[in-house]
């Protein structure tokens, strides 16, 4: 494939905005850091990998996966709700998001993708992936499925708090977390790149209880903690 990875692309934008912030005279330079939620925390961690100057990084719901991986949880989960745990149902629908997957390591175009999708009958549990799929979603999709996270975790040289919902139906949070301590525990780590997990029971998301609109109540009082104490 070419052109740059898009997450680097991202990861630009977002240096380059912290170098604004740091620009402006009421901001402490020293202390301004990178918060990203989701798959805005595979950008700030790309953003902050190799950088002596960054004080803190902090992702939200962020995946220690690739996409690919990220994204078949996801769908496996969905699937499995809208059938009613259907063994077959997941089975079907996961072989043909493995079979979109490779493609896209071939650098298929969205053509080939959507006759792949024909092919297999268009499973309605797909739906969750692939609706509103075109050619530049499509694009962009597989440009970034398999960026792998665990490489900026490496380069980190500050310290991270990573949050998770415990209820999470789009990250696998458990794999996550492996993935995390393997960073953490390699011995090319900067002696800097501090690692705090915070996973909160229940949550979702957005870290987020059940019929709550805003995060848990401990979200923000953990995170306020941490940016102190870091």
């Amino acid at each position: 494939m070419t052109g740059a990875p898009p997450l680097a692309d991202l990861a630009a934008d977002a240096a380059a905005a912290l170098a604004f912030l740091r620009s402006r005279p009421e901001v402490r330079s020293d202390a301004a850091g990178l918060f990203g939620h989701s798959e805005g925390g595979w950008v700030v961690l790309r953003a902050a990998t190799g950088r002596d100057d960054i004080p803190w990084v902090v992702t939200s719901g962020c995946p220690a996966t690739t996409p690919a991986v990220q994204e078949r949880h996801a769908l496996a989960r969905y699937v499995q709700r809208a059938h009613a745990n259907s063994r077959s149902a997941v089975e079907r629908v996961l072989a043909l998001y493995d079979r979109l997957v490779e493609a896209g390591r071939h650098d298929a175009d969205f053509a080939t993708a959507a006759a792949l999708v024909d092919a297999a009958g268009a499973p309605p549990g797909l739906a969750y992936y692939w609706d509103g799929m075109d050619d530049r979603l499509w694009t962009f999709l597989k440009r970034k499925q398999d960026h792998d996270p665990v490489r900026d975790l490496l380069g980190l040289r500050c310290p991270h708090l990573a949050f998770f919902g415990g209820a999470d139906p789009l990250v696998p949070v458990a794999d996550s977390l492996r993935a995390l301590r393997g960073a953490a525990c390699h011995p090319s780590r900067h002696r800097r790149a501090t690692l705090t997990v915070e996973v909160l029971p229940g949550t979702d998301h957005r870290l987020r209880l059940p019929g709550a609109t805003e995060p848990a109540p401990e979200y923000l009082d953990r995170l306020t903690r941490w940016l102190r104490q870091t």
